[in-house]
């Protein structure tokens, strides 16, 4: 696939972007959820299927298309850079969520992908798991940590980064492709 097929089945939507920062680690992280069978493990070889499905389930209601219109070699290219940390939450053994790391610089990490299956999602465990995500971003000792969150995403996607810490930097408007239901099952059904 060439990363262009896709996307002559799009629409745009216009979003606002808003970009945050952390010039430090928060001083506490948020509680672990209590009674929850929770498991949270690192993912150093990702295969390109099990990504594009996380991504799919996790952003699908929130117009996540970006990595879905990327070629094999350009994804697996940016999934096994030593700049990327990718860490999957488990519940009751089963895929619930996902946050992906990147090292933009030896100055900055960005939190490029957080979030949660829908099946995840009202369960407690957004707080927890984006304190988790917080603190694995200062382990790679960065000056920053940053985000960018927008319009399209879940309501309660900047009040929470702000919550924990994160202070709006800069808003820009966008527009974002969204990919038909034909156009991802594409992309998601290919070997």
């Amino acid at each position: 696939m060439s990363g262009k097929e896709p996307l002559s089945k799009a629409r745009s939507l216009a979003a606002v972007v808003t970009h945050l920062r952390m010039d430090a680690p928060p001083p506490g992280h948020p509680l672990f959820p209590s009674g929850m069978p929770l498991a949270l493990l690192r993912c150093r070889s990702i295969p390109l299927h099990f990504y594009r499905y996380l991504y799919d389930r996790v952003g699908r209601d929130w117009h996540w298309t970006a990595a879905l219109t990327l070629s094999d070699a350009d994804l697996k290219q940016r999934l096994d850079s030593p700049k990327t940390d990718i860490r999957v939450l488990y519940m009751d053994g089963a895929p619930a969520g996902f946050f992906e790391l990147r090292l933009l610089s030896e100055e900055e990490c960005r939190l490029v992908h957080f979030g949660l299956m829908p099946h995840a999602v009202g369960r407690g465990l957004g707080r927890w798991f984006l304190g988790t995500a917080i603190q694995a971003a200062w382990e790679h000792q960065p000056r920053i940590v940053s985000v960018e969150t927008c319009t399209l995403d879940h309501p309660a996607a900047l009040p929470l980064y702000q919550k924990l810490g994160f202070s709006p930097v800069w808003r820009k408007e966008e527009t974002v492709r969204e990919l038909s239901s034909d156009a991802r099952a594409d992309v998601l059904l290919r070997p």
